[in-house]
């Protein structure tokens, strides 16, 4: 979701970024990077081995939270070609879901205010699936509730992790890369590498 229909990632960069310069602390770009597609916890991880064990973890992440809500009051813009793809999708009378390592709270909030979270049958957000990505769960899930085989699935992914999630679904998986530069691993675990949801799109018409 953030990164791919929503451009939440910059967001939540120049969130941490300004928390982080609260804190008194300097937020290296990779630290970031290394933090996109994770599930809370493992992000959270991420944070304290950079900084210490004593660093105010909970505290940093309400401060986070509260700046990424004033972004969210003032709007979060779409992924250029979500809309033409959701209609090709609805053209061709494909089902599809939200798996993502957000809240169901997130979700509404970076996409409430859009008008496309009824065009989705199914959202797979934090506490409906076990073991976040990088992990499969999320993509199974999603699945699952659609009722067709991953086999059978096609997953959009923009980060690294999601598209090792997807792939360890079994599922043909493209990635849409956004903050985070497709790899050698990215190449060899995707069937594609797309510019933007528009090039998805062509593939599908």
């Amino acid at each position: 979701m953030d990164g791919l229909l929503c451009d939440t990632e910059v967001v939540y960069r120049d969130s941490m970024f300004a928390t982080a310069a609260e804190h008194g602390h300097d937020m290296p770009l990779s630290l970031f990077k290394s933090m996109i597609g994770l599930p809370g916890p493992m992000s959270d991880r991420q944070v304290l081995n950079h900084f210490g064990e004593d660093f105010p973890i909970a505290a940093f992440n309400a401060r986070v939270s509260e700046h990424v809500e004033i972004a969210c009051e003032r709007g979060i813009d779409l992924k250029t070609g979500v809309i033409e793809l959701l209609d090709t999708l609805d053209a061709l009378d494909l089902p599809r879901a939200i798996a993502t390592s957000s809240s169901h709270r997130a979700v509404e909030a970076h996409l409430g205010k859009t008008g496309v979270l009824p065009r989705f049958h199914a959202v797979i957000a934090r506490g409906d699936y076990v073991n976040g990505k990088p992990n499969p769960d999320p993509f199974l899930k999603a699945a699952e509730r659609l009722g067709i085989a991953p086999e059978f699935c096609l997953a959009l992914e923009d980060s690294h992790n999601g598209v090792r999630a997807a792939s360890s679904a079994g599922m043909m998986t493209i990635m849409v890369p956004d903050l985070l530069d497709p790899t050698q691993e990215m190449h060899a675990l995707c069937v594609r590498i797309a510019a933007d949801l528009h090039e998805v799109r062509g593939l599908l018409g």
